[in-house]
């Protein structure tokens, strides 16, 4: 998790360091629905590298949004979820998606 020293004054600027690209938002929208496993993942986020999503999950893990939990079976299974703050962005996202479907409809007009 970053340190108070680490992350910016302002908090805008602070929420754009820690979900502030693309992927992390989908990977959050997409842990709103359920726990997912790394493949289901990668299969549903068109466009993204394995690379991308490994360094993602193991950012939003260490900022404390996510969580992962390995399975004792053979073979290893791994889900990610979101954290209890993680969930705390429900709202955040249910605006953005409120936003977006007003965006596209006004472009019907």
């Amino acid at each position: 998790m970053k340190t108070k020293k680490e992350l910016p004054d302002c908090p805008v600027a602070t929420t754009v360091a820690l979900i502030g690209n693309k992927w992390k938002l989908l990977i959050i929208r997409n842990l709103l629905v359920r726990p997912w496993r790394f493949n289901e993942l990668h299969k549903s986020l068109d466009g993204i590298s394995q690379k991308v999503l490994t360094e993602s999950l193991r950012q939003m893990e260490a900022d404390g949004i996510i969580t992962r939990t390995v399975y004792p079976e053979v073979p290893p299974r791994v889900e990610y979820a979101l954290s209890e703050l993680g969930e705390s962005m429900r709202p955040i996202l249910d605006s953005m998606q409120a936003w977006g479907n007003n965006y596209k409809a006004s472009l019907n007009n």
